[in-house]
């Protein structure tokens, strides 16, 4: 099937890997629609791709070659031990054949990857979608978007990459909303080089440390960052009762708005429940580099359907702790132009993307949802833990999944 015209809503990893996909499969005319006027490569998270997850995209092109990445190997899992000394106790080692990304240099990367061919509009903001019903034939094109501005516009394909707010997804899956999972994340990171030096002994480069609490857990690891190394953590609790989170609404609270409520609670959490040196890893973190995000999950009951389609978090909302959110949203589009390559009629594409990703989505919630039980909800009592007992308990959270960040694609 060649041809055509598809409008992404969305400019950000998704967005821009899909753009990519539809250019090469063949489309005659590519627009990503995105509704921010500033710099998306401004957002400093980190983030961590499975290395065979990694070879598998960068093979199907959707992982360009070339963008900045840190090799990680293991992940020790400690608790607060003072007779263990200031950087608590490990019990338990265990392979992390991950590598870690920036968020702004992989958009970057994605961005300077997307074909010429592709227009990229800034300040477009999408206000409604149609097109599920499908169209087949119709000549002008069976989806149409409205603009913020008061423009409508046609086209054969629209792809939902607008994140986990998606417009998209309301006119495709209405009755599937983001469901708050009971607790949030707070995220932050800084230079590495303010690592104080007495503790460098404490934390080896390719090393994840998971630290352990009750009711919650904190994934501390490096990053590239556009002037060198940075660390990266999330650290994951229930909010303090009057917290006041907008619970039925999916929003953060963005750097420099966090409120000084839940500034005290972090403070708290790291007094009484960090190992000293991992509390004072945290306190290294400036206010302007520190968000709280409320988790959610969403499984949309249909993630492509007529001429519209959903992608990434448009499409399936995982909890961070499977470490598959960007290796999801590639393989998204992995198997976006895949199935275009081998339709015969946007009917056939978009079933065919439904039938590969539809339960793909749905595997990698139901992992999200387990970890973040043991990991946040229900922890175990982890100071009694040692090697073996860590181990059993970690297999049990996988429930036959060979590993997280995302399983491999079933390709012919």
């Amino acid at each position: 099937m060649r041809g055509g015209t598809v409008a992404v809503v969305g400019g950000s990893i998704a967005g821009c890997a899909f753009a990519s996909a539809a250019a090469r499969a063949g489309a005659d005319e590519v627009l990503v629609l995105e509704r921010t006027r500033g710099r998306l490569a401004d957002r400093g998270v980190g983030l961590c791709i499975h290395d065979e997850r990694a070879a598998e995209l960068t093979a199907t092109g959707a992982l360009p070659a070339g963008i900045a990445a840190h090799p990680l190997a293991r992940r020790t899992w400690v608790v607060r031990d003072e007779a263990a000394g200031p950087a608590g106790r490990t019990f338990w080692e265990q392979p992390f054949p991950f590598h870690s990304y920036h968020w702004g240099l992989l958009w970057r990367g994605l961005r300077e990857a997307t074909p010429d061919s592709v227009a990229y509009r800034q300040g477009a903001a999408v206000t409604e979608v149609t097109g599920a019903d499908g169209g087949e034939g119709t000549g002008e094109g069976a989806a149409e978007v409205r603009l913020a501005d008061g423009g409508v516009e046609r086209y054969d394909l629209v792809v939902g990459a607008d994140g986990y707010r998606s417009v998209v997804r309301e006119a495709l899956s209405p009755k599937s909303r983001p469901q708050y999972a009971g607790y949030v994340c707070w995220r932050g990171n800084f230079d590495a080089a303010r690592l104080p030096a007495a503790g460098a002994g404490h934390w080896s480069p390719d090393a994840v440390t998971t630290v352990c609490f009750p009711g919650g857990s904190c994934v501390v690891y490096r990053i590239p960052g556009p002037e060198g190394l940075r660390v990266n953590w999330v650290l994951y609790a229930t909010p303090p009762q009057a917290g006041r989170l907008p619970y039925d609404d999916p929003t953060s609270f963005p750097p420099g708005r966090v409120t000084d409520e839940l500034r005290a609670h972090l403070g708290e959490l790291l007094e009484r429940q960090f190992p000293p040196y991992w509390a004072g890893v945290l306190r290294l973190t400036e206010p302007q580099d520190t968000i709280v995000q409320p988790l959610y999950d969403l499984d949309a009951e249909r993630i492509a359907a007529g001429r519209l389609l959903l992608a990434g978090d448009a499409a399936t909302v995982v909890r961070p702790h499977n470490t598959s959110g960007a290796a999801k949203a590639l393989q998204d589009a992995s198997a976006f132009e895949t199935a275009w390559r081998d339709a015969g009629s946007w009917a056939e594409l978009t079933s065919a993307y439904q039938a590969a990703r539809g339960p793909a989505g749905r595997d990698l919630v139901a992992l999200a949802r387990r970890l973040g039980r043991a990991q946040v909800e229900q922890t175990p009592a982890w100071a009694s833990m040692d090697h073996s007992a860590a181990q059993a308990w970690w297999t049990g959270q996988l429930a036959g999944v060979a590993d997280i960040g995302g399983q491999a694609m079933n390709r012919p």
